[in-house]
């Protein structure tokens, strides 16, 4: 089985930067579509940025021209950069991505744990 583990998260000041990490774990064959999603307390889960496995990318509105989604195929690692901040940016950030784990098997859906973006002076 295969597992993603977000990393970047923390405590910015708005306008401030940071930089979001995913990395997936275990034996990948694989490694299809790749999105950012964000979900703040009563929200829904939205998504913020996917970028296929041949480097089309598509933003939400709320991030275009402040977020740039990002990845590496030979370490099956995705990257969001995140400048520009603002308060409404502060949500728990998600890692998606499609993987074949097995080398006969579908390719599934994965979710990484979440890590939390706060944007606050």
């Amino acid at each position: 089985q295969a597992q993603l583990v977000e990393s970047g998260g923390g405590l910015v000041q708005p306008g401030g930067s940071l930089r979001l990490s995913c990395a997936a774990s275990g034996t990948i064959f694989r490694f299809d579509l790749m999105a950012w999603y964000r979900q703040a307390p009563g929200k829904q889960r939205d998504m913020v940025a996917i970028i296929t496995r041949d480097g089309t990318t598509t933003y939400a509105d709320s991030v275009k021209g402040r977020f740039t989604v990002s990845r590496d195929n030979a370490k099956v690692m995705g990257y969001l950069q995140m400048n520009s901040l603002k308060p409404d940016d502060t949500a728990v950030y998600y890692c998606y991505a499609a993987l074949q784990v097995t080398i006969d098997g579908d390719v599934n859906d994965y979710w990484g744990q979440g890590t939390q973006v706060t944007v606050s002076s």
